[in-house]
């Protein structure tokens, strides 16, 4: 390149030519004479092949799956109320999972931890890369996520060794004891799964508006994701903490729909 910033063509190699001739030709159905025609294997597919074999196949919904641990239910009335938050967002759908519980049965009985029905069934670490978004829900322990759900995070290594969950938006939202008690540092410590993962964080910000601001009651919740106090388990999440889980789900929908594709059609493995 010479100063004057123009592109120059190489004196050891000679430029690239559309023809053998030395003169311009047409292009047929054209009036321009400097119109250049170029001839495509048969063998390659073009564009318009390729979107219109996409086209044929059936669109699915775009799948959020809320993926939780609930030892005494509080977080999994945050998980079916994100559910609902989901499903509001035409075109997107909530899809509810149980982590597997770590603990043996005499020791939850001991611990008094209700028994679990079957109707939400238990994800398996392959079903994670079949979400379009995820969103994890867990009860702190000393700040951190339960073990049961580290333990699941803790499995997903093949997922990892592949990246297939590169992309992937994901959230988190929590129950603690107290107010204390680490409804953020249990999430934001949380990120260090997605950033293995490659997975995109979302939080929620200050999206929920005038209820983030509320200072009249308690109220779990924070900009990382909704959240609920349970007290020493007897508390009800309030209504309000469930109002943001809603809203939480209803945000993840539209996040994945603005930015995600869909994908053919393919049914979940349950």
């Amino acid at each position: 390149m010479g100063k004057g910033g123009g592109c120059v063509l190489s004196k050891s190699k000679p430029p690239l030519v559309a023809s053998s001739s030395d003169h311009d030709h047409p292009n047929p159905g054209t009036n321009e004479p400097n119109s250049l025609s170029f001839e495509f294997d048969d063998q390659t597919p073009n564009s318009v092949e390729i979107e219109s074999e996409i086209l044929q196949q059936p669109i699915r919904n775009f799948r959020i799956f809320v993926v939780f641990y609930s030892m005494y239910g509080h977080v999994e009335l945050l998980a079916k109320r994100m559910k609902k938050g989901v499903d509001k967002i035409d075109g997107v759908e909530g899809v509810l999972f149980r982590v597997p519980e770590t603990m043996s049965s005499e020791v939850l009985k001991q611990m008094r931890v209700p028994v679990k029905g079957d109707e939400i069934p238990v994800i398996t670490v392959d079903q994670l890369a079949e979400a379009d978004g995820l969103l994890f829900g867990f009860p702190t322990r000393y700040g951190l996520m339960a073990a049961q759900m580290k333990a699941f995070f803790d499995s997903t290594a093949e997922l990892w060794q592949e990246q297939k969950l590169a992309g992937v938006p994901a959230g988190f939202f929590v129950s603690t004891g107290t107010q204390g008690g680490g409804q953020e540092s249990t999430a934001w410590t949380a990120i260090t799964q997605l950033a293995h993962h490659g997975m995109i964080y979302v939080p929620i910000g200050y999206t929920f508006g005038a209820g983030m601001f509320m200072m009249d009651s308690l109220r779990g919740g924070t900009p990382y994701g909704a959240g609920v106090f349970s007290g020493d388990g007897t508390r009800e999440p309030s209504e309000i903490e469930l109002a943001l889980a809603e809203h939480q789900g209803q945000y993840m929908a539209s996040t994945v729909k603005r930015f995600a594709r869909p994908l053919p059609y393919a049914p979940v493995k349950m």
